[in-house]
C-alpha cells in the first residue's frame, strides 16, 4: 500500500466522516460514539469545537499507541489530526445545510451513521484510522480476532449510554441508531474478501 493511497483515505475518509457529523448529527445534537462522541458532548456542552477536542481527548491512546506498537500510532496520527481539522472546518456550514434539507431527525441520524462509518472504514480498509476508540478498537481487534466494526460498535454503545445521561429520550434513541448504522457501514467497507 503506497503513501498515495494512504493520504487519499484520509482525505476521503476524513470529508465523509466530517460531512456525517456536521450535516447530520450536529442539527440535532446527536452522538456518534468513542472519542468523536465524547467530542461531541463537549461541544454542545461548553461550546468548545469538537475537533479540537478530539486531538486532546486521543493523546492517551497515542500515548499507548507509541509504547506498544508504533505502526498504529504513525498510520492513525494524520488521520486524527485531518479527520478533527475537517470537522471543525465545516462545523460553520451546518446551518446553511440544515436551512436547505430540512430532514426528519430519524433519516439524519441514519444517513449521519452511515456518512460516519464510510468515512472510519475506508481509513480502516487503508490501514489508517482517525486514532482515538477506532485505534482502540483496531489493537482489539488483531488480539480477539473480531471485525473491527463490531468493536467500534460495541465502544461507541459504551459512550452513548454514558451520554444518554445529558440527552433526551429521543436524542438517546436517535443516537443509538447512528451508532449501529455506523457500525454496519464501517464492517461493510472493512470485510476482506476471502481468495479460494
Amino acid at each position: 500500500m503506497t503513501y498515495k493511497q494512504k493520504a487519499f483515505a484520509i482525505l476521503i475518509g476524513s470529508l465523509f466522516l466530517s460531512i456525517g457529523i456536521n450535516f447530520f448529527l450536529v442539527p440535532f445534537e446527536l452522538l456518534d460514539g468513542g472519542i468523536i462522541g465524547i467530542g461531541l458532548i463537549i461541544n454542545y456542552l461548553m461550546g468548545i469545537k469538537a475537533g479540537l477536542a478530539i486531538i486532546f481527548l486521543s493523546i492517551p491512546v497515542f500515548i499507548l499507541a507509541w509504547l506498544y506498537n508504533r505502526a498504529y500510532f504513525f498510520n492513525s496520527l494524520h488521520g486524527m489530526l485531518f479527520s478533527s481539522f475537517a470537522i471543525d472546518l465545516l462545523f460553520p456550514l451546518h446551518e446553511k445545510f440544515s436551512s436547505v434539507f430540512e430532514l426528519p431527525p430519524i433519516v439524519s441520524s441514519i444517513l449521519g451513521g452511515i456518512f460516519v462509518g464510510i468515512g472510519i472504514g475506508v481509513m480502516l480498509r487503508f490501514e489508517t484510522s482517525t486514532g482515538g476508540t477506532d485505534l482502540l478498537a483496531q489493537f482489539l481487534s488483531d488480539n480477539l480476532k473480531i471485525n473491527v466494526g463490531i468493536v467500534i460498535f460495541l465502544i461507541d454503545a459504551i459512550v452513548i449510554g454514558a451520554g444518554g445521561l445529558l440527552l433526551s429520550s429521543e436524542t438517546f434513541l436517535l443516537s443509538v441508531l447512528t451508532i449501529i448504522f455506523v457500525g454496519v457501514a464501517t464492517s461493510l467497507c472493512t470485510i476482506k474478501v476471502r481468495q479460494v
